[in-house]
């Protein structure tokens, strides 16, 4: 596996596969991996011949009050995993390649990144815009692979590039990959790192609540009755305060108050200890 930490020395990795004829797919994680991450990298590894993960923990997509400083950083024991699993080039450049001096750019996605991480962490999806577009700019892979967990973000990622003619030819395909979980149904996340044993058994309410809520609202229970039991429920196990809890249109992100036909997601964030979790489920037609 080659790490790689210029620009130019990636352009030109990138130009003797495409020479070779080689198709290429883009990972793009902030590091600290875990199986999902991993999982994503096997769906690559899957569908084109060279794989590109890049590292990059993105300054731009963290508020002034959030945990940009003690973010995981874990290059070393990264590397070591992806070249295990067969990546091609490790992509991780600093701060200064990714935004040099004078740059003045930013990437509004409006919509789909207005309502829920959008309105509860003003700027980061124009920060997540940004760097995304950047990183396809670099690596111009025929496919980027993203986790669903974070559901807005993909779908952030997917009006950018629609938007800007990134999907052909610059970037053929932007895959979603089901969301890896721990056996008690949490979802893999680097910040679950910050989670002491307590609260790491706490946590398990989330993804518990969200299966009931999903379930009453299946069986007929009004929307806002299976939202305000599931809030309640992770109140009582242990999380302090719930920035979001909705059901929405899985492809425009707008609240909905009832399940038709139309595929939908069940949508939370919530605080437990210092420490936010995002999670989302389908409901209804998947």
């Amino acid at each position: 596996m080659q790490s790689i930490h210029r620009l130019d020395h990636l352009r030109s990795c990138v130009a003797q596969w495409r020479g070779s004829g080689e198709s290429i797919a883009l990972v793009p994680t902030m590091g600290a991996l875990h199986e999902g991450h991993l999982t994503l990298v096997r769906a690559a590894r899957d569908k084109a011949d060279r794989v590109v993960v890049s590292i990059f923990v993105n300054p731009t997509q963290f508020g002034p009050n959030e945990d940009l400083d003690a973010y995981p950083r874990t290059l070393e024991a990264d590397s070591r995993l992806l070249e295990a699993e067969g990546v091609d080039a490790l992509w991780a450049p600093d701060a200064a390649t990714m935004y040099p001096d004078g740059f003045a750019t930013s990437i509004a996605v409006d919509g789909v990144s207005e309502d829920f991480c959008g309105s509860s962490r003003p700027g980061h999806f124009a920060g997540v815009a940004t760097v995304v577009c950047k990183l396809f700019n670099q690596v111009k892979p025929d496919l980027a692979l993203f986790g669903e967990k974070d559901w807005q973000q993909l779908a952030v990622i997917r009006t950018m590039a629609r938007d800007l003619d990134l999907t052909h030819p610059a970037v053929g395909a932007i895959l979603g990959v089901p969301t890896v979980r721990e056996a008690d149904g949490l979802a893999l996340s680097s910040r679950n790192r910050y989670l002491d044993d307590r609260q790491r058994a706490q946590a398990a309410a989330l993804p518990a609540a969200m299966r009931d809520a999903i379930a009453r609202i299946e069986s007929g229970t009004p929307v806002d009755r299976a939202l305000e039991a599931l809030e309640t429920a992770l109140r009582e196990g242990g999380f302090s305060k719930v920035d979001y809890a909705a059901l929405a249109d899985a492809a425009s992100l707008r609240r909905i108050d009832a399940v038709d036909n139309a595929p939908a997601r069940l949508l939370v964030a919530a605080h437990i200890g210092g420490t936010r979790l995002i999670d989302n489920m389908a409901v209804g037609a998947a």
